[in-house]
């Protein structure tokens, strides 16, 4: 099977092609580094890190551009009620984002360039528009002409007369839909020189300065989160089209996370920080949750979702080590392919890991009976599928010298033999035997939570 991706612009899933055999070049719009990362933020990172692992596992060398938006209306007010400088104030949530990326195993971008650092690129592309008539200098300020365009509007479905930008104002508008490209001076904001005087850049037109500057004018796969489709996206296409470059060929967008409902974002107060979720969770476990779900859904946070899925992890993890320490090493093996057919249908992660879990229940049925070959073979074809789903088990990335994993599988066996003997207890209904052995659970710091796939334990403290 050949991989298809749901493109955005089409409204369909398509064949993928890439421009160039034998590789694929990749831009996702990465962080506006205004504050600290939340699970919300890194969700991309991680969705588009399978895709990424996908492609590389497929033969393709992949080109990987993820950008960094260091100038900002919201970074230079966030900065300024701080009394920082706006540079300092996005350096240091800068360095937030990579080590929350790198704490969850996301593999480090190509290139990842600053606004700031391609300023030059962004006056040629407006030199380039306003050739091109798609585009107007006005009061310092230079706008784009949303009306030069026909296909204004394509990728979000948004009629023209329904548009609206939602940007700070400036002034010399000739239509309020018009988008901002260049913003004049203000008293005490960062400027850069240009024709049409000094000023700071446009969100929309720093990534399609950034994109074509290292990828061409034309490139597979642009990448983001849905929130982002307009107006960025869109902008991104018109002031790129009208440059007259081809731009991405395909759209991909990764849903949000939500709580109760509701887009997580800082406005809203319902974050939920990376530092703080790795003092609950292992950085394994929660990069396995963000990444369970298909990327273009919803995923909605819970804390049980969260340790459910972290359980799920340990079922996985506690297998391969098993077979590791029983039989000796463990090697990478084939993922097979019903796990390939699933990522090849639009990066199919939850039936890919279902793959794996099925694997997982033989692999353990072997186990228990002593045939080493299953064992070791699905084992080595686990490894080979949670590598590219990046939460390998036995990936050196994941072990540390205080980390207590193979501790936690050990006593995943012994637990899991006395909730066999709960299960079979409440089956012949004894229960003051299957209460028995909840209550000695718990007086050892064991929580035990019955689910529809039977009974899943956490230690206290843990959750």
């Amino acid at each position: 099977m050949t991989l298809r991706l749901y493109d955005t612009a089409a409204r369909d899933v398509r064949e993928f092609a890439p421009l160039h055999a034998g590789q694929a070049s990749v831009y996702l719009c990465g962080a506006t580094v205004q504050g600290v990362p939340h699970i919300g933020h890194v969700r991309s990172g991680i969705a588009f890190d399978i895709l990424r692992r996908w492609l590389l596992h497929s033969g393709l060398d992949v080109l990987f551009v993820r950008n960094v938006t260091d100038i900002d209306d919201k970074i230079l007010t966030k900065a300024a009620d701080a009394d920082r400088p706006w540079w300092e104030w996005a350096a240091t949530h800068e360095r937030a984002f990579s080590s929350a990326y790198d704490a969850l195993g996301v593999l480090p971008p190509s290139a990842e360039p600053r606004a700031t650092g391609f300023i030059t690129q962004m006056v040629e592309y407006m030199e380039r528009l306003i050739s091109r008539g798609h585009a107007y200098a006005s009061d310092g300020n230079v706008y784009f002409d949303v009306r030069s365009l026909p296909e204004y509007g394509a990728l979000s479905g948004h009629r023209l007369d329904d548009v609206h930008q939602g940007e700070s104002a400036g002034t010399g508008k000739r239509d309020d839909r018009d988008f901002t490209l260049w913003k004049a001076a203000k008293p005490g904001e960062p400027s850069w020189p240009t024709p049409w005087g000094p000023g700071r850049p446009g969100w929309h037109l720093e990534c399609s300065a950034m994109a074509t500057s290292l990828l061409g004018g034309e490139f597979d796969i642009h990448c983001g989160g849905m929130d982002l489709i307009f107006p960025h996206h869109e902008n991104e296409i018109a002031q790129s089209h009208g440059a007259g470059d081809g731009f991405a060929q395909y759209w991909l967008h990764n849903g949000w996370v939500t709580m109760g409902g509701e887009k997580m974002s800082k406005s809203l107060g319902n974050v939920v920080a990376i530092p703080a979720m790795l003092q609950r969770v292992r950085p394994v476990e929660l990069r396995y949750y963000l990444g369970s779900a298909h990327y273009r859904s919803m995923l909605e946070y819970s804390e049980g979702a969260l340790n459910e899925a972290a359980a799920g992890y340990r079922r996985v993890e506690s297998f391969v080590q098993r077979v590791d320490s029983r039989f000796g090493p463990v090697a990478v093996g084939e993922v097979g392919a019903d796990f390939a057919a699933a990522l090849d249908d639009d990066l199919g992660v939850p039936a890919a890991l279902a793959v794996v879990h099925t694997t997982v229940r033989a692999g353990n049925t072997a186990l228990e009976a002593g045939d080493s070959d299953t064992a070791r073979a699905a084992a080595s074809s686990v490894r080979a599928m949670m590598g590219v789903l990046g939460v390998d088990p036995l990936d050196e990335r994941w072990h540390t010298a205080d980390d207590d994993s193979q501790a936690i599988s050990a006593l995943d066996v012994l637990i899991r033999a006395e909730l066999d003997r709960r299960a079979t207890a409440r089956a012949n209904k004894d229960y003051a035997t299957a209460d028995a052995v909840r209550d000695r659970l718990a007086q050892a710091g064991v929580d035990v939570t019955d689910t529809a796939d039977g009974a899943q334990w956490n230690l206290k403290g843990r959750n």
